[in-house]
This record gives structure tokens, sequence and C-alpha cells, in this order.
């Protein structure tokens, strides 16, 4: 329900972390945009470090739309959840702000156009990775490609269409507040697993062509392999909690670790040496097409940066599922043995 005056009151939700090196530019765009619509500006911090709430205290001093809340449980989830408890019950449209992303000058705007033009409950947008250091052009080279996404709709350009996921941007707090928001159990995936919750609610998701996110691939080998080991985490956790299969393109990374498993312990460990030669032959002769195609050597290492994300996630997501199975099991088994105890007594 938009507010009286017919004006949308926009509640914009930066959740952050160590984000000193870009979140004073996200601070300028946001105040920019605030000036032209009735929005608020709520920057959540999980605990960063670096010197980033000094900044964004800095901002909150000359403007009065800026907020600093303390996450203490430090996801982006519980951080979303906790300004929309704390200051969303004003507001008609959250917006979440990716602080590790650069967004167009109109991105508040032109969310807010396109939700009141179609009606939808969410408005997501795309996303595409652009590079800055050596190793960040390599990820981003990966992330773009299909062998790096999969085709993910919001990983690509469109021209606008209904869709059951995005990169999360803008959404109806009336809609966030009817399924209770974000999981705080997921420290990834929190935005796919809420999205499946909306869309089994009856709520809608719209994908407009016009604006998209250019997001920061992370800056070391290490860094992209924790936060793709993050992400299977959050596909098996989601799996698990609705038991959903996941999509095919979701799927395909996932037998990596298995295979490679069945090469060290499998007496017939030839079929997975097999699959493993093609896959990497799959992963190498990509890389060196996009290297052609961009006129860039370097993007020839787009192919074994994309078989660290594809083996990473499979391990993140093997690990959930087993580790899961495990506690479940062990606490089926420890109930079972307390009514066996019970009922002897």
């Amino acid at each position: 329900m938009l507010a009286e005056t017919g004006t949308p009151k926009i509640l914009a939700i930066v959740p952050c972390l160590n984000e000193a090196a870009h979140i004073e530019l996200i601070m300028k765009g946001l105040v920019a945009e605030a000036q032209l619509l009735d929005m608020e500006i709520a920057v959540v911090d999980g605990g960063s470090t670096d010197g980033t709430t000094e900044i964004v205290a800095r901002f909150a001093k000359q403007h009065p739309v800026v907020s600093l809340l303390e996450n203490p449980k430090r996801f982006q989830s519980s951080s979303v959840n906790l300004a929309v408890a704390t200051i969303g019950a004003r507001a008609d449209y959250l917006i979440r702000i990716d602080a590790h992303s650069e967004y167009p000058p109109d991105f508040c705007r032109t969310l807010v156009a396109e939700a009141k033009r179609t009606g939808a409950d969410c408005v997501v947008t795309s996303m595409q990775s652009r590079g800055r250091t050596r190793f960040e052009k390599i990820a981003a080279a990966a992330q773009n490609s299909l062998l790096g996404n999969g085709g993910s709709a919001h990983r690509n350009a469109t021209e606008g269409r209904w869709i059951d996921h995005g990169h999360h941007a803008l959404m109806k707090v009336s809609a966030f507040r009817a399924v209770e928001g974000y999981d705080e159990g997921f420290s990834h995936n929190e935005d796919a697993e809420l999205d499946l919750r909306l869309r089994q609610a009856g709520f809608t998701i719209w994908l407009p062509n016009y604006p998209r996110v250019t997001y920061f691939p992370r800056s070391t080998l290490g860094a992209l392999f924790n936060q793709y080991l993050a992400y299977g985490r959050g596909r098996a956790r989601t799996f698990l909690k609705h038991f959903g299969m996941p999509k095919l393109r979701q799927l395909v990374p996932a037998p990596i670790a298995v295979l490679l498993a069945l090469e060290l312990i499998s007496p017939a460990r030839w079929i997975a040496t097999d699959l493993l030669l093609i896959w990497t032959a799959i992963c190498v002769v990509y890389g060196f097409s996009l290297a052609f195609r961009q006129r860039d050597p370097l993007i020839a290492l787009s192919g074994p940066c994309a078989m660290t994300m594809h083996l990473a996630w499979s391990l993140g997501f093997w690990e959930e599922i087993i580790t899961t199975a495990w506690r479940r099991f062990v606490s089926g088994f420890v109930s079972f043995y307390q009514n066996l105890r019970a009922s002897l007594s």
C-alpha cells in the first residue's frame, strides 16, 4: 500500500562488512537519489574494522536520511531483516544495495518506476562482473560466461520478463514481511531461497532490461574459492529445506567433487578420470575461446578459474548435504534411544 501522498516511501538497505574501498561511492549515489525520492538509507554493518563505519558516520552526520545500524549476526540476510524491523514500518519499498557493486545514477528511481509500471511485488536486476586487477578481470570473464553462470537470467541481458529469481533489488515491504523476510540461517543463497517462498506465496518478480548492476569479483583465488564454497552450501541448504530439485544449470557442477573422490578411492577410477578430463578440456577450450573473442590472452585463464568455481561449489554442496544428513541421523538416533529408555523404565 503506497503512502497517502501517492509518493512511495523507500528504504535503501546497505549490508556491509569491511567495504571502505567501495562504501563512499555507494553512499554518494544513494544520497543524490534520496534528494529526488522519499528515501531513507540504512547502512547495516556487520563489524567492520577497516574504517567503513567512520565513512558512513560522516555521511549520517551530514545527511539526516542516513542511519548506521550494527548487526552482530554479520550475515546479509540478518542485516536486511534488522533494517526492516527497525525502520521498515514507514516504508512501502525496500531496496537492497550490495556495497561490493557499482550502480547507475538512476538505479533507485528506475526500480520504483518499474514497480509502479508493472505492479510487481519485486523488481530484480541483471548483474555483470567487471574486474580492475588482472585476477578480477579473469574472474569476471568466467562469471559473465555461460561456463560460469550457466545461463542464469539475471546474469544475462534481457528484454524484461517475469522470472522466478534474480539479483535482489526492490521489494514491497509488505511482501517481504508476509513471508517473514530472509532466513537468517543462510549466509549465501538467501535471495534465491526467499524468492522461492515469495513465488509460493503468489508474489511476482519482474526482471527489466535496465538497470544493470556492476559487480566486482573477489580479488584472490582463495577468496573466490571460499565464496563459491559458500554458494554451494547455500544451494544445498535451500534444497534440503524445500526439497525442490535444483535446476539443471545448478546441478552441472555438482558431480565434480564426487568424481574427484572416485578418482582417489574407486577401483573403476578410469570412468571418473575420463569425465574429469572431458570437464577440464571443455573449461580450457572455453577459456581460450573467450580470450580470442575478447582479444586478450589473459582471459584464457578464465577456464581454470571457472574450474575453481565449479569445484568449490560442488565441495560446498556435498559438504552441506553430508553434514546435515549426519546431524539428522545422530539426532534421530539420540531421540530413538531416549524414547526407548523411557519406555523401558
